[in-house]
């Protein structure tokens, strides 16, 4: 699956509806947030690489300048976290992976940032 060139944030959503989820928490039209097991991570991560490419800051890498300043408003960016970013021609999609400190949880946003 290779992602087109305009692609709105509901798209990759409706990807998202067959694999498994803890807990729903938020899903509109620009933001959208699960927690999913540990156990999944690779079915998440396969998603998000299919539509987004690789991770821009893998978990344990500290986040640049720009990490932080993309992810300002949708909570920020941490060490232990992983952002993937992607930019169409209609806004870039960010997503982030939150490991919970349990160990079995993990905490997914995407969100559609708008240009201008």
């Amino acid at each position: 699956m290779t992602a087109p060139i305009s692609i709105q944030l509901k798209e990759i959503v409706a990807y998202c509806k067959d694999l498994p989820v803890y807990e729903h928490r938020c899903s509109s039209d620009d933001f959208f947030e699960v927690v999913f097991f540990n156990s999944d991570i690779d079915q998440w991560i396969q998603l998000l690489e299919a539509f987004l490419g690789p991770s821009r800051k893998a978990a344990g890498q500290q986040p640049t300048e720009e990490d932080l300043a993309i992810t300002a408003d949708t909570g920020g960016i941490r060490i232990e976290q992983t952002l993937f970013e992607k930019k169409f021609e209609n806004g870039t999609i960010i997503a982030k992976l939150w490991p919970w400190k349990d160990g079995v949880h993990t905490t997914l946003r995407m969100a559609m940032l708008n240009e201008g």
